[in-house]
């Protein structure tokens, strides 16, 4: 479902030469798109950098935006009511000066959804989706991650070899998100393929991808009107502030869509940085790094929403920094705020910015901070724990150098991740589709009953709050302990450090 961008512009357009740096064309605005960015993002950032706190750039062919790359701006930008996160203030697009068909323009417009909307109307939505994931149980998650990378990896084991981007991190978020969502195993394998083809690269395919996204929704919505279950679709659509349909689909494409791609970056950036790092190699006892300090790194230093954030001026705004360097943003322009300029501000060793630092803006800030963060960390630890679980002995298949990273402004993702291990013995048979509930047939893990938290029947707000339940669309609280395959004997030394009781209910 694509709803185009509306509503009266409130300024000049931004290519306005009063509002343009001194001497720049359309033509001459640093590029956040391209091979050369993809390649090295840093020279672009630190050049940003130095002209301030904000600077004009290019998210695309015949694209002009602001981009926010100095910290304390980008905090300001995203705390600060005098912006608004409404799409429909875009100027140029709003007056035909940007084609529909722009390949960021499914990023950047409207929609009736929490995130693109300000002020009591974004409250109301955030709340339901607050209070929805407030209800999910931590150890059905893990539950889910485990069960759906066990059955991945268990597709490609017997291989020795394989692409961890297309063939794990692209297809486990969803595969979860599908399994919280409460659906069933052919609707999750649909809603698979399409977020699948949304994060193509080639224009037509993502916009079908986005289509058969809307439709799955629409017919996930209008089966949980129908039969409710103890998942994040039937708490939203039963929620005493009362979600449209309209509204459900929109806020379900949020959760998916931020639960996907920016996920799927943050496990295979993570890997890399395991498998090319030796800070991270050893055991405990050696002083190494830890799993857990690899993925906060990654967060610093290649976090997977690069630039994003969307915000519009509500009046002309003067953004400066500490050093009395600024920008005066105009109305009706997109502002963007760099999360990876603004994290790698400092050198990694200056200010404060240790493992344990958790102060990065991977996750956002103020009012539009991403209310999954608590998912997003256990979907990423047990996706690694697990890989490293079961092929101990992974390594690159290609040197570090070779490796690529896909173009465009808004994500920081590998376009493939290739390694080898030791083949696993082929399993009796591999499943076509992740079940809810269950072990996973033939892959060498057992399962056994989950510890669980019963989830609060309170809302954020203090009423009660009992949506319907259906026995038979209730989903099992199980969970998988891994036993090391025959491949890796059980006597030998870890070659990863996890910190005691790392990957317990977290």
């Amino acid at each position: 479902m694509t709803i185009p961008p509306s509503g009266p512009g409130a300024a000049p357009p931004p290519g306005c030469p009063a509002h343009r740096p001194p001497g720049a064309s359309a033509a001459g605005l640093p590029r956040l798109y391209g091979p050369a960015f993809a390649a090295d993002p840093d020279t672009t950032y630190a050049e940003l950098r130095a002209q301030g706190p904000a600077s004009w750039v290019e998210l695309a062919p015949g694209v002009p935006a602001i981009v926010v790359t100095d910290y304390g701006a980008a905090l300001e930008v995203l705390r600060s009511s005098r912006f608004s996160k409404d799409a429909r203030r875009w100027t140029a697009l709003n007056q035909g000066l940007i084609p529909m068909d722009n390949q960021v323009v499914p990023m950047m417009g409207f929609r009736p959804s929490l995130l693109f909307v300000d002020g009591d109307r974004h409250l109301r939505l955030r709340r339901t989706v607050d209070d929805a994931l407030a209800r999910v149980d931590s150890y059905r998650v893990r539950a889910f991650v485990r069960r759906s990378a066990t059955a991945l990896i268990g597709e490609f084991g017997p291989v020795g070899s394989a692409d961890l981007i297309s063939q794990y991190a692209e297809r486990l978020p969803a595969l979860v998100f599908t399994q919280l969502f409460g659906c069933d195993d052919a609707l999750a394998g649909r809603m698979s393929r399409a977020c699948a083809r949304m994060i193509d690269a080639e224009p037509a395919t993502a916009q079908q991808g986005s289509e058969d996204l809307a439709r799955c929704l629409g017919e996930l919505v209008a089966a949980k009107r129908r039969s409710p279950g103890a998942d994040v679709t039937s708490w939203l659509l039963h929620h005493p502030l009362g979600l449209s349909d309209e509204e459900m689909i929109h806020q379900l494409v949020v959760l998916i869509g931020a639960g996907t791609v920016p996920q799927s970056a943050w496990i295979s950036s993570s890997v890399m940085l395991l498998l090319t790092d030796d800070r991270f190699a050893g055991d405990l006892s050696g002083g190494s790094l830890t799993v857990s300090d690899a993925l906060n790194e990654v967060l610093w230093e290649q976090s997977p929403m690069a630039n994003f954030c969307f915000h519009y001026a509500t009046n002309e705004y003067d953004l400066r920094d500490d050093s009395g360097a600024g920008l005066l943003i105009p109305p009706g322009v997109p502002v963007l705020v760099s999360h990876a300029a603004a994290n790698t501000q400092q050198p990694r060793d200056g200010g404060g910015r240790r493992p344990a630092n958790h102060a990065h803006l991977a996750f956002g800030a103020g009012p539009h901070v991403c209310p999954a963060q608590g998912i997003s960390q256990i979907i990423t630890d047990v996706a690694i724990e697990t890989l490293l679980d079961v092929l101990p002995d992974v390594a690159l298949a290609v040197p570090a150098s070779e490796l690529t990273w896909r173009p465009g402004p808004f994500h920081r993702s590998l376009s493939a991740l290739p390694v080898a291990f030791p083949a696993l013995p082929a399993p009796d048979s591999v499943p076509e589709a992740v079940s809810v509930s269950g072990p996973v047939p033939g892959s060498g893990y057992e399962s056994v009953p989950a510890r669980t938290s019963a989830p609060s029947d309170t809302t954020s707000g203090g009423q009660p709050w009992n949506p319907p339940t259906s026995p038979s669309s209730t989903p099992q609280a199980e969970t998988s302990t891994a036993r090391r395959p025959g491949s890796a004997p059980g006597g030998r030394r870890r070659r990863w450090s996890f910190p005691v009781g790392w990957s317990r209910g977290r």
